[in-house]
């Protein structure tokens, strides 16, 4: 993780939650920030009929948006608060079937002005246990001038 960590000082949780609530998308799904700092980021959403596909699967789309936040929040750590995706990839490896989406990302390498990190999604059943459904990798980096709307 070389590089993560230097940023997160300058932004802790309660901040980085208001960032996402910031999001209309984020507030549509009911994600949450519930670990953020030393260059890794997790969110949960819980798992509602809203989200699925017509299989009962959580839908593919709130994988990824869910791998997308996460990746970027954990570069966060590492770049600060304005930066925006660079591009990731995501490989769904089971049916997304639980109680809660997990998605927990880590700075990989970052740079001054990019971060690589990645993420891997996970269900929670009732039990609490965790089965990955999905992995993702992607890249962060700072916007040249300030974030639209004051957020990153």
């Amino acid at each position: 993780m070389a590089g993560a960590g230097q940023a997160s000082a300058v932004f802790d949780l309660a901040e980085v939650q208001r960032a996402l609530e910031a999001q209309p998308f984020s507030r549509l799904v009911q994600a949450r920030i519930t670990e953020f700092g030393e260059g890794a980021a997790t969110l949960e959403i819980d798992i509602r009929e809203e989200l699925l596909q017509q299989h009962g699967f959580v839908h593919g789309g709130v994988l990824s948006y869910a791998a997308d936040n996460t990746l970027t929040f954990a570069a966060a750590t590492a770049l600060g608060p304005a930066i925006v995706t660079g591009g990731f990839s995501i490989q769904y490896v089971r049916p997304a079937l639980g109680r809660t989406l997990r998605a927990r990302a880590e700075v990989v390498q970052a740079g001054r002005r990019q971060a690589v990190c990645r993420c891997e999604l996970t269900v929670l059943d009732a039990e609490g246990t965790e089965s990955v459904c999905a992995v993702a990798q992607g890249t962060a980096m700072t916007l040249n001038g300030p974030a639209a709307g004051g957020e990153g």
